[in-house]
């Protein structure tokens, strides 16, 4: 269909017109099936059904005259009918699903079999009640003609058979197992019956399993279609687990041999997986007679006449070597590790005279199950290297561990990667050995790769810094130069894919490199790059993983010019950035910096400027800085950070008077009532230097006063003792007294009030609650307009060197304010008291 020009450009000749029209029945036909998918007056009327109706009736409604879609979303809601009113869904509603079962379609017998099995799980009713309403309907369905109904039903039933008690499952179930395993019964039937027998093989005593399930087991096994002998040759596992060693060493095992050697493909291959499944249960005579020449004759048709098992074999080979490992002699042993070596290069090199048009001849099919092969042998390498023992490793199977991480395909590559891990922890002391393979998937191709390496890159790392548990020997990692620049390659890698998860994995991990090289070369590599991510990257999770691994490179870096400069620069580019975007990640660098630093450094560094966003003009910002609040309030120490805490009411204050945004000031409030529930740590040493501080003044204090009446005086000692004792006794008392205004003065300081006098600096006596009535009565001020006011700028901070603090010269102006209102009372008494002064000297002057 080309594209319809514009209208100056249209052309209404006789060729362009049927051009057109053609072009408008095109839209027409791609129109009708739109039209045709609406519903009719009539339809609309069918599907109405009456509000009125209560949930039963309204299912009962329309399961007998309601289309398809309508009975199966009533047979989909069964199990909340059954918790709502299960007498009357019992007696009503089951009934009807059941009739109308037997005539449904494929999606309301899928329905009705996940919500059978979910009334089960629910518990809506006894066990007992379930087999007797439930049970039947589940049997009747079992051999529906659509295998994926039939499977869905089954399902239910191995779920039921878990919760039914061994009478019911005897008369219900295995009696008429009986019957319906017969070769007279279809092969749906026998099928059903294989599966149900494996199940029941577990529910049973030994005894009672071997009298009447094994006779069904062993003729299942010789039934004459092969789709049967696989089935029944998968369960032999559950029925062994049943009957117990010696069983399974007499009926089960002969059955696996005879299996074993079918001339179906895939009855050898489940005898197979299923010996390999059952080695534990063989002792080391069955192993060396029986089990051993089966996995040997496996092997050798695997690459000639039976190469449906290869996939499976290179699975199970790990297992399988480690199995038989006692029981192999020396030729045995290289033997198989020839044959997993064979395996590991199946299909990438010319084997048996093949030339170049030959491999090219190799079909799709076969591609893809050498790629599976191979993929196998990369999930057991770590099993093999158990096999021939960590000590022979670059021996043995270094080559093959190279071919396998250079391999052209991604999912063998990524199945190394995810095993390499596991390879590093079994070579312990040799695991220097496999560092360069460590670069080579750190710099793969495929970020699939690099994701699967990563989930374990810090214990990794760690193993090969310390060069295993066992060994004594310096770090080996300075002996690969390329770690560091394939570290870099691969987060710019994942940087400019789309796989953002990948490169915030990549990023969280790599917070373990203070653990792996020195903090300059993580300072001039690692660093700043996290500070360029959280600057440019547009998505949050990357941003804030490189925040907190950057917070932990700083945290690690003992350089303060270094430190100060980073410092320096998430103050400037994100604190006081441009975008509102950049401060509010800020914010979460703040909180990853309380979070992996002490209080005091998070209090001399970022407290101040944390609290001058309190003026940001972007509403969301406030908003996250009114969320943050409560852990910055957490980090104070008191009496050292009181100024921070005033600073910090400060800003609570404008906030609440000045906000005009109603979202933040509803959080503002909020933050306020969590802040009056707060504790403020105290910091103890500094309070009992204070306190001595006070005590040796205070006694200096009495000592002068005392040296200074006794020189005027000079009284007798009688009157000198008096006035010693009245001495002590008012300056005690006055300590008192002193102590008591101090301590109310502490107790009643909150928002509303002004800031500490120094000569009240003392706190050692106050209680660790900050403010509390001070936050409540703020915020009940509200509501009756708040009589403080601010400029715009009165929150900025000026450099006071190198101290990291800060003044605002809000807090100033307020106490400056307060300060005049006291001059000016003072004042005014002065007047009331020379007054009165006057007017007694008149009144005497007159008398006299």
């Amino acid at each position: 269909m080309r594209p319809v020009p514009c209208s100056s450009d249209m052309d209404f000749g006789q060729s362009n017109l049927f051009g057109y029209i053609e072009d408008l029945q095109e839209l027409t036909i791609i129109e009708r099936p739109v039209r045709r998918s609406l519903k009719t007056p009539e339809e609309i009327e069918r599907l109405t059904v009456d509000e009125e109706l209560n949930d039963i009736e309204r299912a009962l409604y329309l399961l007998s005259s309601g289309q398809d879609v309508q009975g199966t979303s009533v047979v989909a809601n069964l199990p909340v009918l059954m918790r709502q009113n299960p007498a009357e869904t019992l007696r009503r509603v089951l009934p009807k699903i059941r009739e109308v079962l037997h005539v449904a379609g494929v999606e309301m017998q899928l329905t009705a079999a996940v919500s059978f099995l979910t009334v089960l799980q629910d518990e809506s009713v006894s066990i007992h009640t379930y087999s007797h309403s439930f049970l039947h309907i589940i049997l009747q369905n079992l051999e529906h003609r659509d295998a994926g109904v039939s499977n869905a039903w089954l399902e239910t039933l191995l779920a039921v058979i878990e919760a039914l008690p061994k009478e019911t499952i005897r008369h219900e179930i295995l009696n008429p197992l009986v019957s319906k395993a017969q070769i007279s019964q279809t092969l749906q039937s026998r099928l059903v019956s294989c599966k149900i027998m494996g199940k029941l093989a577990n529910k049973f005593e030994a005894h009672i399993v071997k009298r009447e399930i094994l006779p069904l087991v062993k003729s299942l096994c010789q039934d004459v279609e092969y789709e049967v002998r696989t089935c029944m040759c998968r369960q032999l596992e559950h029925v062994a687990q049943g009957i117990g060693t010696e069983l399974t060493k007499t009926v089960v095992l002969p059955e696996l041999v005879e299996l074993a050697r079918d001339e179906g493909s895939s009855v050898r291959l489940a005898a197979f997986e299923t010996l390999v499944n059952l080695l534990d249960m063989f002792d080391s005579d069955d192993r060396r007679q029986t089990v051993l020449p089966l996995v040997k004759s496996f092997c050798e048709k695997s690459f000639k006449a039976d190469e449906s098992i290869l996939v499976s074999l290179s699975f199970h080979l790990g297992k399988l070597c480690n199995g038989l490992y006692g029981i192999f002699t020396p030729e045995q042993h290289l033997r198989f590790l020839e044959f997993y070596k064979k395996l590991c290069t199946l299909g990438l090199q010319q084997e048996n005279g093949h030339n170049d048009n030959q491999l090219q001849l190799q079909t799709l099919e076969q591609e893809k199950k050498y790629i599976s092969v191979r993929k196998n042998c990369a999930y057991n390498f770590p099993a093999m290297i158990v096999f021939v023992d960590p000590k022979n490793f670059h021996l043995e199977l270094y080559s093959i561990f190279f071919c396998l991480c250079h391999d052209p395909e991604v999912t063998v590559r990524y199945t190394m990667a995810i095993s390499f891990y596991e390879v590093a922890k079994l070579l312990n002391s040799g695991v220097y050995t496999i560092q360069k393979e460590l670069v080579t998937l750190l710099q793969d191709e495929s970020l699939e790769v690099l994701d699967a390496l990563v989930g374990h890159l810090p214990e990794i790392l760690e193993l090969m810094i310390n060069g295993g548990e066992n060994s004594g020997s310096e770090s080996k990692l300075l002996s690969i130069p390329d770690l560091i620049p394939a570290l870099t390659t691969a987060e710019q890698r994942a940087a400019t894919s789309l796989k953002w998860r990948t490169h915030e994995k990549l990023l969280q991990k790599y917070a373990c490199l203070p653990q792996i090289i020195s903090s300059d070369q993580i300072y001039y590599r690692f660093l700043h790059r996290m500070l360029t991510i959280i600057l440019t990257n547009n998505v949050l999770p990357v941003q804030k993983a490189a925040a907190r691994t950057l917070c932990v490179y700083l945290r690690y870096n003992r350089k303060q010019e270094q430190r100060h400069e980073v410092i320096q620069k998430l103050i400037e580019q994100l604190g006081q950035g441009k975008s509102y975007w950049n401060r509010l990640r800020f914010l979460d660098t703040c909180e990853f910096i309380m979070e992996l630093f002490s209080k005091s450094f998070f209090c001399k560094y970022f407290f101040l400027p944390v609290l001058e966003l309190t003026h940001d003009p972007v509403a969301n910002v406030r908003i996250k800085l009114c969320y943050l609040l409560p852990k910055v309030k957490s980090t104070l120490k008191i009496p050292t950070d009181k100024h921070l805490l005033q600073q910090l009411e400060l800003c609570i204050r404008k906030l609440l008077c000045q906000e005009k945004d109603k979202d933040v000031l509803t959080i503002v409030k909020r933050t306020v009532l969590e802040l009056d529930r707060m504790d403020i740590s105290l910091d103890a040493e500094q309070l009992e230097k204070e306190k001595q501080q006070n005590e040796g003044r205070s006694a200096n204090v009495n000592d002068k006063i005392f040296e200074k009446k006794r020189r005027d005086n000079k009284p007798s000692s009688v009157l000198v003792k008096s006035m010693t004792l009245s001495s002590s006794g008012s300056s005690s008392g006055a300590s008192t007294g002193k102590e008591d205004k101090k301590s109310k003065l502490v107790r009643s300081q909150s928002f509303n009030t002004q800031a500490l006098h120094p000569r009240y600096s003392n706190i050692d006596k106050c209680s660790n609650k900050s403010s509390a009535a001070g936050y409540t009565s703020l915020l009940s001020g509200m509501g009756k307009g708040c009589m403080l006011s601010f400029s715009d700028d009165s929150f900025r901070t000026r450099s006071t060197g190198n101290s990291g603090n800060a003044t605002f010269s809000s807090s100033s102006s307020l106490i400056a304010s307060r300060n005049s209102f006291n001059s000016d009372d003072q004042k005014n008494n002065g007047n009331k008291e020379s007054q009165s002064r006057k007017m007694s000297i008149k009144n005497r002057k007159s008398n006299s």
